[in-house]
C-alpha cells in the first residue's frame, strides 16, 4: 500500500509548544557547525573538540502515515526525537573543523580546517613551510563511512568563514577572511572561479543553483552562476549597516533574503526587487538600536540564523527566522516573523552559550548546539488542540 507523507502547517502554538525531547552532552569542545542532510535523516556536527559527529534522527525528518491525522504526526516527531543515535564520531586532530556541509550523498561531507589559521608568531622556514601546506588546503571532501578523505581543495590563505554547497550539481562556494570567494566543483582539486571582495564575505546559492549571493560592506550582491565572471547583475544596499557580513541566506521560494550582520541586525529584503522588507534586532528590538560592541554578537551570530524554508507556510504567508541572543549569554533561542518583526516564540535553552540552530528539513524539529546538542519538538500537553485527545 502506498502512503502518504504528512502535510502540517507551522502555527505559532506549535512553535511556542516545543521543548527539548533528546540531548547529548558529551562534548567537550564548543559546537561550530551543523548540518541536516536534504533527503536522509542524518545530521552531521562540526565542534571545537576537533570532532566530527553523525547522527540518524531515524524517521523524524519524513514521517509517513495513512490517515490524515495530525495527532499520530506529532506523536511521532516527539517519538522520533528519542530514538536519535550517534552513528560515528572521527576526530580531525591535525587540521581542527570549523564549518561542515553535507554533499547530496548523506555520508560525505565537506568540511573547513581551523588549525593554523590564529598563528601570527614569526617563525621558522620550517613552521612556515608546514602552515603554507595547511592554508593551501583549507578545505576537504571526507567519507564519513570509512574516515578518507577524498579531496583537498586548495585555494584560501586564512580561514573560511562561509560555506554553501549547490543543491542542483556538485557546485559549491566559500569564503574567506583572505577576502576571495572561491567558487568550486567537487570533483575538481582546484578552484573555478575567484572573485575578491573588500571586507569579510558571506556567500549563499540560491534552491535552485541558478544565482548565489555575495554579501560585504553593507550590500548583498546577486550573481547568475553561469556568468558570474561577468560581474553582480545586481546589488541590493541593506539601510547604511556596513558591518561585517556574517550570513547571507536565500528562502526555499527564492523570493526573500536573510543577511545578518556583525552589529547585530538581521536583514530581510525581497531577492527580487532588493526591497528592504524588515530589519530584526538579534537583542529582541524590531529597528532599534546598535547593540552594544561588548554583546559576543560578531562572534556569536555567524552562521546561526535561517530561514525556516523546509516546512510549510501558514495561509497568511508568514515566514519565520530563527535567531538566537548572543548578549544575554543564556543561550536563548528566539523565533520572530520575517515580515513583521514580531517576536512569536521563545526558549530558554539548557545551554550557557549562544547555539548554533538548524531546522530539520520538512520536520517539526530543530537542534541546538554549543556545549551540548539539544532536538527539539513539539510538547503535546502544550497544545490545546490535541490535550487529551488519545
Amino acid at each position: 500500500m502506498t502512503e502518504d507523507k504528512v502535510s502540517l502547517e507551522l502555527t505559532e502554538e506549535i512553535l511556542q509548544s516545543m521543548e527539548v525531547g533528546m540531548a547529548f552532552r558529551d562534548y567537550s569542545g564548543r559546537i561550530s557547525s551543523m548540518d541536516f542532510h536534504r533527503a536522509s535523516s542524518y545530521l552531521v556536527t562540526a565542534s571545537d573538540d576537533e570532532s566530527i559527529r553523525l547522527y540518524d534522527v531515524a524517521n523524524a525528518t519524513h514521517i509517513n502515515r495513512r490517515a490524515p491525522n495530525d495527532e499520530l504526526f506529532l506523536a511521532a516527531a516527539a517519538a522520533a526525537a528519542a530514538i536519535t543515535l550517534c552513528l560515528k564520531t572521527i576526530n580531525s586532530k591535525k587540521y581542527g573543523v570549523d564549518l561542515v556541509c553535507f554533499t547530496s550523498h548523506p555520508t560525505t561531507v565537506i568540511y573547513s580546517s581551523k588549525n593554523g589559521w590564529d598563528d601570527r608568531v614569526t617563525c621558522m622556514f620550517e613552521s612556515c613551510l608546514i602552515r603554507q601546506i595547511l592554508s593551501a588546503e583549507s578545505l576537504r571532501l571526507l567519507s564519513l563511512n570509512d574516515n578518507k578523505y577524498l579531496r583537498y581543495f586548495k585555494g584560501h590563505h586564512d580561514r573560511v568563514v562561509s560555506l554553501s554547497l549547490c543543491a542542483r550539481n556538485e557546485l559549491f562556494i566559500s569564503g574567506s577572511l583572505d577576502r576571495t570567494v572561491l567558487l568550486w566543483d567537487q570533483r575538481v582539486e582546484k578552484c573555478q572561479g575567484l572573485l575578491r571582495v573588500q571586507g569579510r564575505p558571506a556567500a549563499a546559492y540560491d534552491d535552485q543553483g541558478l544565482v548565489f549571493a555575495i554579501a560585504f560592506g553593507g550590500y548583498i550582491r546577486l550573481f547568475d552562476t553561469r556568468k558570474y565572471e561577468k560581474g553582480p547583475f545586481d546589488i541590493f544596499s541593506v539601510g547604511g549597516d556596513f558591518s561585517d557580513a556574517n550570513v547571507v541566506k536565500f528562502s526555499n521560494d527564492g523570493r526573500l533574503m536573510l543577511l545578518t550582520t556583525t552589529d547585530g541586525y538581521i536583514h530581510v529584503l525581497d531577492s527580487f526587487r532588493g526591497t528592504l522588507i524588515g530589519i530584526i534586532r538579534a537583542l529582541g528590538d524590531f529597528r532599534g538600536p546598535s547593540p552594544p560592541s561588548n554583546s559576543g554578537l560578531q562572534e556569536n551570530v555567524y552562521g546561526l540564523i535561517q530561514l525556516i524554508s523546509t516546512l510549510r507556510i501558514n495561509v497568511d504567508r508568514r515566514k519565520m527566522a530563527f535567531v538566537h541572543i548572543a548578549s544575554s549569554g543564556d543561550g536563548s533561542v528566539y523565533a520572530w516573523s520575517v515580515r513583521s518583526g514580531k517576536e512569536v516564540a521563545s526558549w530558554v535553552s539548557t545551554e550557557k552559550e549562544p547555539p548554533v540552530i538548524k531546522w530539520a528539513p520538512g520536520s517539526l524539529m530543530f537542534a541546538t548546539g554549543s556545549s551540548e546538542l539539544s532536538f527539539w519538538i513539539p510538547d503535546l500537553s502544550k497544545l490545546g488542540t490535541y490535550a487529551g485527545r488519545k
